[in-house]
This record gives C-alpha cells, sequence and structure tokens, in this order.
C-alpha cells in the first residue's frame, strides 16, 4: 500500500512540477504590466536626463559618472543576493566585450549626439536596435535566419531612419545628420552587445550585468579622466543631478527591474518596450523639455515601429 501511495505521490509530485514550469514564462497579470510600464517609463526617460547632462558635462564623463554609480549599486546587488563570478576562463574578456557594445559605447554616442539633436530624435532611433539585431543574428548566430517578416521588418526600419534623417541631410551629411547616425550607431552597439550576451555561460542575470557594467567602467572612466580631466570642469546643479539620476535609475534600477520582469514573463514580453520607450521618450521630450515633434518624426516613428512589428513576426516563424 506504502509503495503504491508513494508511487502516486511521486507522479503527482512530478506533474506540479511540470505544471510550475509551464506557468514560469510568459505569465503575465497587472503586476508584470506594471513591471513592464515602469520599466519602459524608466528606460525611456533616459533621453531626456541625458540632453540635460551634456549641456555642462562631455558624453565621455557623463558615461563614466553613470557607469561607476550603477556598477557600484548593481554589484552590491548581486553580492548581496549571494552570487559570484564563475572561475571560468575567457569569461572577462566576454564581459568587456559587452559592457564596451552594451553601455561605454552606446552611451557615449547617444551622449555625443543629443549634444544638438532633440532627445525625442534620439529615441526613435533608438528603436531600431531590435532591427540591427535581427540583422547581426542572421550572420552570427545559429537558427537566426532571415525570413519574409524579418526582411520586411529591416526594411521599415531602415526606410525610417531615412525619412527621420531626410535625403537632404544625407546627401550634405551636415552636423545633425551625422549626430543622428551616431545614435542610431548607440542602437546598433546593444544589438552587436545582445548577439555576445548569447553566448555567456548560463549565470544569474545579475551577476551578468554586474559584470559588464564593471568592465564598462573600467573602461570609459581613465578615457574621461585623459579627455575630459572632470576636475576642471564647471558642470551646472542640473548636469550634475542628472547623471546621478542616469546612474540610479535608467542604468541601475532598470537592470533590477529587467531581471525580475525576465523571470516572471520571459524576453518575448520585456520586447515590447521596443514599441512604448521611441513613444514614451518622444513625449517626455516634448512635456519637459519643450521639444517639437514634426511630421517627419511622426512619420518615422510610424515606420520604424511597424519595421519592429515585423521583426516580432519573423522572431515566431523561425527558419
Amino acid at each position: 500500500m506504502s509503495v503504491v501511495w508513494t508511487g502516486r505521490a511521486a507522479k503527482h509530485k512530478k506533474r506540479a512540477m511540470i505544471q510550475m514550469k509551464k506557468m514560469e514564462p510568459g505569465q503575465t497579470g497587472v503586476v508584470e504590466i506594471a513591471l513592464l510600464l515602469t520599466l519602459a517609463t524608466i528606460w525611456s526617460s533616459s533621453f531626456g536626463f541625458i540632453k540635460v547632462a551634456v549641456e555642462t558635462v562631455p558624453p565621455i564623463t557623463v558615461t563614466a559618472g553613470r557607469l561607476l554609480l550603477a556598477a557600484i549599486i548593481v554589484a552590491i546587488y548581486a553580492r548581496l543576493r549571494g552570487h559570484r563570478f564563475p572561475a571560468e576562463p575567457g569569461l572577462w574578456p566576454k564581459f568587456f566585450l559587452i559592457g564596451l557594445f552594451g553601455n561605454a559605447l552606446p552611451f557615449t554616442l547617444i551622449g555625443w549626439g543629443e549634444v544638438s539633436i532633440d532627445s525625442g530624435l534620439a529615441a526613435i532611433l533608438m528603436a531600431v536596435m531590435p532591427i540591427a539585431t535581427l540583422v547581426l543574428a542572421h550572420f552570427f548566430a545559429e537558427n537566426e535566419r532571415m525570413n519574409p517578416a524579418r526582411i520586411a521588418g529591416v526594411t521599415f526600419g531602415f526606410g525610417g531612419i531615412l525619412v527621420l534623417i531626410g535625403p537632404d541631410a544625407l546627401s550634405g551629411l551636415g552636423d545633425e545628420a551625422v549626430r543622428q547616425i551616431a545614435v542610431a550607431g548607440g542602437a546598433t552597439c546593444y544589438a552587436v552587445a545582445t548577439v555576445i550576451a548569447r553566448r555567456l555561460p548560463k549565470m544569474p542575470t545579475s551577476l551578468s550585468s554586474a559584470g559588464a557594467l564593471i568592465a564598462a567602467t573600467a573602461l570609459i572612466l581613465p578615457a574621461s579622466l585623459i579627455f575630459d580631466r572632470p576636475w576642471t570642469l564647471s558642470p551646472s546643479d542640473e548636469s550634475i543631478n542628472a547623471v546621478i539620476v542616469l546612474g540610479l535609475f535608467p542604468t541601475a534600477l532598470a537592470y533590477i527591474l529587467y531581471f525580475a520582469l525576465l523571470r516572471r514573463t520571459g524576453a518575448n514580453f520585456i520586447a515590447l518596450n521596443n514599441y512604448l520607450i521611441p513613444c514614451l521618450g518622444v513625449i517626455w521630450g516634448i512635456i519637459f523639455l519643450d521639444e517639437l515633434l514634426n511630421w517627419q518624426a511622426m512619420l518615422a516613428l510610424g515606420i520604424i515601429l511597424t519595421g519592429v512589428a515585423f521583426t516580432r513576426i519573423g522572431m515566431r516563424k523561425r527558419g
């Protein structure tokens, strides 16, 4: 009798574990939607704070300041959770590559771009990140080949960039066009980091992010000290506060919220940020920085988001 009962108990336990595994990814409710909106709000606000920060602080030093603060916070967070870096050969070179392309370089490019372009335009340009990821994944990742939906997404995405920058600006490549291209280059850097991150060994996401932030800080801080000499600057209180906010919220806190949401829902749900961030970034620029959005930018936003929608369809139809 006890043997039969034990067998039944084992079957029930096995079924329960299977059900739990099925429930883990993709579960969305009020809490998950609230987390997603909070994350999108924080990330989209970064473009406005960058605009304020670079008014009196050079972009390299803005990047160094926010990364240093975020690296300290996320490293402490990972340590409090009991996580330690695995002693694996080649791990830190990957961290440095992710830190370079995922943090140091794009933060600097976006900051340099926003010296003369609106934060809302920067937010729109960042929407090309998932599209650029598809292009890179086609060449560097297995089972991520182009299909008709993905090709349509790439076409719409880059068509939107052309509309936003404008053919006249491209023909002359004036200062504003170059800075817009720099921001789009920052989005491409994020895509490169995404492809590299897929090659990391399995570890807690808080730990991998701490490693990337530490590596990024080690890369950008010497550049700030050498080229900007921060001790000689005279930043405004607004710029200093903006750098602190960038480190605390769009970098450190956003990473922590990202971890929580990733565990609850999975990557596909978080990818909805690709629609929310550009739209919210434009709204914050209009409300808080008195920026104006012309018909050209609105059209470009619609075209790029259409491209993002096609990339989402293409991701579901692998092959």
